[in-house]
């Protein structure tokens, strides 16, 4: 295996060598190994990761959101390879998203709604991409903003057609969680299995299912329940109240 000098590789890579050296001791983005006299030795996968990082940075990605963000790509690369497609649809969604073009990402969206079930695109097409854009929100808020606009867009339209069909009537309330776009995925994957869904759209800081007498109610936190939610919810029971958390699992 060829091994290459911090000097070579600046060369190699057109990058300052301070520039290689706050990487690695700054921001842990480089694990060179060391020769015997102590100096640092890249080979050929050093070289690819550097130059994925100028790839990130030069995207817009802040030096210091990019360990997070190649974390992430390993653990999804490291999965069985039937992943593999869904990585492809989640760049592919990227693409359409760096366009910044509104009826195109409608499109793309329209497109994915048609030929996928609604859970596969919201666990592994819509939430990653949302998190991807969330490692580093200052440079691309645009880009999450106008994704989160086009999904709410696109679940009311779904709510809308599934209210034609016979299911039982529910409402959804956000408890304890400000993720508005995803209380509305959420609203899209139970109208998909039977429910005619109501949307609260602000979240709340406690439901008061006596709101609404006779309703039944799903409340979804974002999260896994907290003691004080499972107990507040085993309060409502006794008291009567058909209510019931929502979970994705």
């Amino acid at each position: 295996m060829a091994f290459y000098s911090i000097g070579e590789v600046a060369e190699r890579c057109a990058i300052n060598p301070v520039t290689l050296r706050a990487w690695q001791r700054r921001y842990g983005l480089l694990k060179p190994q060391r020769s015997e006299g102590g100096h640092r030795q890249f080979d050929e996968e050093d070289i690819e990761r550097i130059e994925e990082i100028k790839r990130l940075i030069k995207s817009g990605v802040s030096v210091g959101k990019v360990k997070a963000l190649l974390e992430a790509r390993a653990a999804s690369a490291s999965t069985p390879p039937v992943h593999a497609e869904w990585l492809s649809l989640q760049e592919e969604m990227m693409s359409v998203l760096r366009l910044i073009q509104p009826v195109k990402l409608r499109a793309k969206i329209a497109s994915f709604g048609h030929d996928f079930p609604v859970d596969d695109l919201i666990d592994n097409i819509f939430i990653p991409v949302r998190q991807c854009l969330d490692l580093d929100k200052n440079t691309a808020q645009a880009m999450s903003s106008l994704l989160d606009g086009a999904l709410i867009e696109y679940a009311v339209q779904c709510l809308a057609d599934s209210r034609k069909t016979e299911g039982r009537d529910t409402l959804l309330i956000g408890w304890d969680s400000d993720d508005r776009t995803r209380l509305w995925l959420e609203a899209w994957r139970l109208s998909q299995n039977g429910w005619r869904i109501h949307v609260l759209a602000e979240p709340l800081d406690s439901p008061r299912p006596e709101l609404f007498p006779g309703q039944h109610i799903f409340v979804w936190t974002g999260t896994t329940s907290t003691p004080r939610q499972q107990e507040q919810l085993a309060h409502w029971h006794k008291q009567g109240f058909a209510i019931a958390f929502h979970y994705v699992g």
